[in-house]
Order: C-alpha cells, then sequence, then structure tokens
C-alpha cells in the first residue's frame, strides 16, 4: 500500500519539479542595466569595446561609442573635463577611465541600483562594495593629481559648457581633498562606491580591473548580494548564508503551483486510506 500511494503522489511532484525547469527563475538585480543616460535598456555582445572597456565587450550596457568617449580628456558622453586643475597624470587618469567603463558597460550592479533625483538619469547606483585594492591603488596612483572639489557630482561652474572650478575654490592635491582611499572612493561619485576590506577574488566586493580572460568575477558577487537583498529584513545587512555554497531556495514556479499540490495531495491521500490505510 506504501509503494502503491507513493507512486499515486509522484505525479503530483513531477509537476512541481518540471515547474522549476520549464519556468527558469529570474533575478530582477542580475544582469541588467540602469535607466541612465547612455545605457542600453539591456545588456548583450558588443563587436568591439575601447581600450579599457574591453573586459565588458561579451556582455555589457555600454555601446562602442560610449567605451571610446570613455577615454577621452573631454568626453561628450557629460562634458566633463579630467583637466580641471591643471593635466591629470596618466596613471591616475586610468583609474577614471576604469571607473567609467565600469558604470557605463557593467550589468553586475544590480543590487546596488537607485533611484536617482536628476534631469540626465532615472537610476544611478550607491554603495557599490569596492575592493580594497582597487580603492587603494586608485588613491595611491592620485594622491599627487589636483582638484579644487571632494564630490565631482555637483557644485560645478557650468558656465563655458564644460567642468570648471567653482569661484574661490583652490586647485589642491588629492592626498589633501582625500586623505585616505576611502575618501576619495566614497565622496567623489556621492557615495556611489563604498570602501571594503574585501579582496580581489573574494566574491564580497566589486572590481574595477579584471582579466576577461578569467572571467567576470563581478557577477559572482552580484549574485551573493542579491540574496542578500532578498532574505535579510534589513536589505543589505552584513548577513552570510550557512555555507559559502548556492543558497538552494524553491524557484518561483514551484512555489506557485504549491497550491495545486495542496489541493492534489489530500485526494492521493485520501484514495490511499480507502484502500486500507484507515484500518493502520
Amino acid at each position: 500500500l506504501w509503494a502503491g500511494c507513493a507512486m499515486a503522489a509522484g505525479p503530483v511532484l513531477l509537476v512541481l519539479l518540471a515547474a522549476g525547469a520549464v519556468l527558469p527563475e529570474r533575478d530582477p538585480l542580475l544582469n541588467v542595466c540602469m535607466d541612465a543616460k547612455h545605457h542600453k535598456s539591456k545588456p548583450g555582445p558588443e563587436g568591439k569595446l575601447h581600450d579599457q572597456c574591453s573586459p565588458w565587450k561579451d556582455n555589457a550596457c555600454c555601446t562602442a561609442n560610449t567605451s571610446s568617449e570613455a577615454h577621452k580628456d573631454e568626453s561628450n558622453l557629460y562634458n566633463f573635463n579630467w583637466n580641471h586643475c591643471g593635466v591629470m597624470p596618466p596613471k591616475c587618469k586610468r583609474h577614471f577611465i576604469q571607473d567609467t567603463c565600469l558604470y557605463e558597460c557593467s550589468p553586475n550592479l544590480g543590487p546596488w541600483i537607485d533611484q536617482a533625483d536628476s534631469s540626465w538619469r532615472r537610476e544611478r547606483i550607491l554603495h557599490v562594495p569596492l575592493c580594497q585594492e582597487d580603492c587603494e591603488q586608485w588613491w595611491e596612483d592620485c594622491r599627487d593629481a589636483v582638484t579644487c572639489k571632494e564630490n565631482w557630482h555637483k557644485g560645478w561652474n557650468w558656465a563655458t559648457g564644460w567642468n570648471r572650478c567653482p569661484w574661490g575654490s583652490m586647485c589642491r592635491p588629492f592626498s589633501e581633498v582625500f586623505p585616505r582611499p576611502k575618501d576619495l572612493c566614497e565622496k567623489i561619485w556621492s557615495h556611489s562606491y563604498k570602501y571594503t576590506t574585501s579582496h580581489r577574488g573574494s566574491g564580497r566586493c566589486i572590481q574595477m580591473w579584471f582579466d576577461p580572460a578569467q572571467g567576470n568575477p563581478n557577477v559572482i558577487v552580484a549574485k551573493y548580494y542579491s540574496w542578500k537583498k532578498r532574505s535579510s529584513p534589513a536589505g543589505m545587512e552584513d548577513v552570510a548564508p550557512e555555507s559559502d555554497q548556492a543558497v538552494c531556495a524553491l524557484p518561483w514556479s514551484v512555489l506557485l503551483l504549491l497550491p495545486l499540490a495542496l489541493v492534489l495531495l489530500p485526494v492521493v491521500a485520501r484514495g490511499c486510506g480507502s484502500h486500507g490505510w484507515g484500518s493502520l
């Protein structure tokens, strides 16, 4: 009788398992582009992305033209001039180019996309956990560069159509404007980034730099923080899964069919009962 009832319940379980296979779960925080000035509506391959943006060519939120503009001293992307306090050293500028490539091209920033209140974009990124090495090298290579502002998102003099230092501001070395790596990474773009002590390859921080031949390390980072955002009542509180393995959960399609299972299983049980369970 037990065997017969198990066989009778089998189709119900198969319905659930098949639903999970046929209707795969899609996480809205993964593999997405933000709603901003130059971003594509959804990520996809690009034939050729320019220079430092090239790691994202297999799956990008930017176009080839955007990647090319990201490398110019006076880019038409935002009419922004890196050399507002004299010529920015090349070793420093490469970090700002890489920062632009990450922002424009990465499809792995979904967990940190937030609403924006500006005229040129509806969404932005906020508190992206940047790997310690990336932030500290950025600061080290730019410490002798010169700027007049701590927050580069706002407060410029745009009278010429390009960003110029506000009246009365002084050009000072980065090391004075941003005394620590944390200050640079968190303040320069209105807290788009968050300084962390997590290391590259840990799966817990976003890398600005990576070798595409080794795969995109930010994919697993986005998955981890997407899980945190769904599972923690406080959103992105510092919680961790019980293990570093992928978190297993029932797909939404299976959950949708659970009510059907709850209807069918009692019918199966009654059928089994009429064949002798009630007398046990």
